[in-house]
């Protein structure tokens, strides 16, 4: 699985689960946009799973941004999840 999704109050929420390779990006990319075309959100969120993405990673996201433009619909980008430690914990 490349991606996972969520959709609700009309934000469509798409995870990219790992750094895209040549091969599995126009699978991200068509999975992408038969989400936005079953969904029609008035937003799309799309989490990136690294802070470097691959040049495929960022090509998926560049035919995101074109799909979103072209219909109006805003697009958020934002890196990847991260646990927040406890104040005052240290790195096992």
């Amino acid at each position: 699985m490349l991606l996972s999704h969520a959709f609700e109050d009309g934000v469509l929420h798409i995870t990219l689960l790992s750094d895209l390779d040549v091969t599995s990006r126009a699978a991200a990319v068509l999975r992408t946009e038969a989400l936005f075309f079953t969904h029609r959100p008035r937003l799309v969120r799309l989490q990136l799973p690294t802070s470097d993405p691959s040049p495929a990673t960022l090509s998926a996201l560049a035919r995101a941004r074109r799909l979103c433009e072209g219909q109006g619909i805003p697009l958020t980008v934002v890196g990847p999840a991260t646990i927040a430690r406890p104040a005052g914990s240290t790195a096992a």
